[in-house]
């Protein structure tokens, strides 16, 4: 895969670059303004080479699940907030935005606005239900008249989307500084990283991270395992769960991998704390050995910290995907603040990987304490499993077509 340095390298000035980014931020408010400034933080650096290198740049992203053209998701706010982060960091350069659509005369505005050293925003990609579907006209209607493309919205990897594998099949395409920085990352977390090396799952669903855990648990020295996932392992060893959520149809999967994980350890809950429904005011801390379950598990209990943080005692490598608990709810919060604060303290290197997980690293304010905070969590979880990526296939078709650097 080509990298931006060689982009810059074969650019002519004044070159039209189309570039990738994960600007899906959430919004707020009225009029609606962005809320977490996180990923548009995160693409700065491909931005800034490229309008230092006097290139003609033309961003494109998508923004929520529309199912058409929807004003309550439109990249107006995000064009504004970016605008005003480049300029806060040295970088302050027009952002035009038309609105409208992605394509057609609202593109080809946009793109008489954009002179050298200057960015464009088209409208959400999803305004357009061609961008999901990677249909060729719209592929070809994006890269009309721009002269590369750069691919940095890691988190659309796994997407055969339009904007992110049609347009590297049709312009000479790069990784930006992000794609970049994820790969060396995670790369690292399935090559050989520095053990002892655990993993911290939580989220719903043990299918989810079955791939995950089968392509490390010959890595690993190993698992400490929350959120309602944990529900479904505690079933597998006979822990009666009451209404808790259990993945019916995976508790014999569960079952199978805590009994043919090699040497791979197992940090199961001990206890946690139990109440009748996500919205009572409360919880009360349950002994699962010995204890009834009266309601749902709604994060880990006190002993259970303590049990994850002896067994992370020493760690040089952990990686975190997953809350152990509902931490968006007061009461059932406890749990992954602690896990936060025990990893920003932890002299292992931490990678935070997961939307849910990246959101509660920055609640408690960990998210600048750790090594890396992953920006795509579905990417992340399908690397990490090894699976070949769409977006990075193009990218890699792209460099072979292109020659030697």
């Amino acid at each position: 895969m080509l990298n931006l340095t060689d982009l810059i390298a074969r650019a002519q000035p004044g070159d039209a670059v189309l570039v990738r980014s994960d600007l899906n931020a959430p919004l707020g408010g009225s009029p609606p303004s962005v809320t977490d400034e996180t990923r548009l933080v995160a693409s700065l650096p491909t931005l800034r080479s490229l309008v230092s290198a006097g290139l003609r740049v033309v961003l494109c992203s998508h923004l929520g699940r529309p199912t058409g053209p929807d004003p309550a998701l439109s990249l107006a706010p995000v064009a504004e907030k970016l605008a005003g982060l480049l300029a806060a960091r040295g970088a302050a350069v027009p952002v035009h935005f038309t609105g409208g659509m992605p394509t057609g005369p609202d593109r080809e505005r946009l793109l008489g606005e954009v002179g050298p050293g200057e960015v464009g925003l088209l409208e959400n990609l999803r305004f357009d239900p061609r961008e999901k579907g990677n249909d060729p006209t719209f592929a070809d209607e994006l890269v009309s008249g721009l002269q590369h493309f750069v691919n940095d919205a890691f988190g659309t990897c796994h997407r055969a989307h339009a904007s992110v594998v049609g347009v590297a099949e049709r312009l000479p395409a790069c990784g930006g500084l992000l794609v970049e920085r994820e790969l060396e990352v995670l790369s690292d977390l399935r090559g050989r990283p520095a053990r002892p090396y655990w993993v911290i799952l939580g989220g719903a669903k043990v299918s989810d991270k079955i791939g995950v855990v089968e392509r490390l648990r010959d890595l690993v020295d190993g698992f400490v395992v929350g959120g309602g996932m944990a529900n479904t392992f505690l079933a597998a060893k006979g822990v009666r769960v009451g209404g808790s959520r259990v993945e019916e149809g995976a508790v014999e999967l569960a079952r199978q991998l805590l009994e043919h994980s090699g040497e791979a350890r197992w940090v199961l809950p001990v206890d946690g704390v139990v109440a009748a429904g996500l919205d009572e005011p409360e919880g009360t801390v349950v002994d699962l050995e010995t204890g009834e379950v009266e309601g749902m598990i709604l994060d880990i209990g006190p002993r259970t910290i303590d049990l994850a943080a002896r067994a992370l005692h020493g760690a040089r490598t952990i990686f975190w995907n997953g809350p152990p608990g509902v931490f968006e709810k007061a009461p059932f919060a406890e749990g992954t603040r602690s896990f936060a604060e025990l990893l920003a303290d932890h002299p292992a290197r931490v990678v935070v990987g997961g939307g849910d997980t990246a959101a509660a690293a920055r609640r408690f304010g960990i998210a600048e304490r750790v090594s890396h905070v992953c920006t795509g969590g579905g990417a992340a979880l399908e690397y990490l499993e090894g699976k070949d990526l769409p977006g990075l296939v193009a990218l890699e078709a792209s460099a072979l077509r292109q020659g030697p650097r």
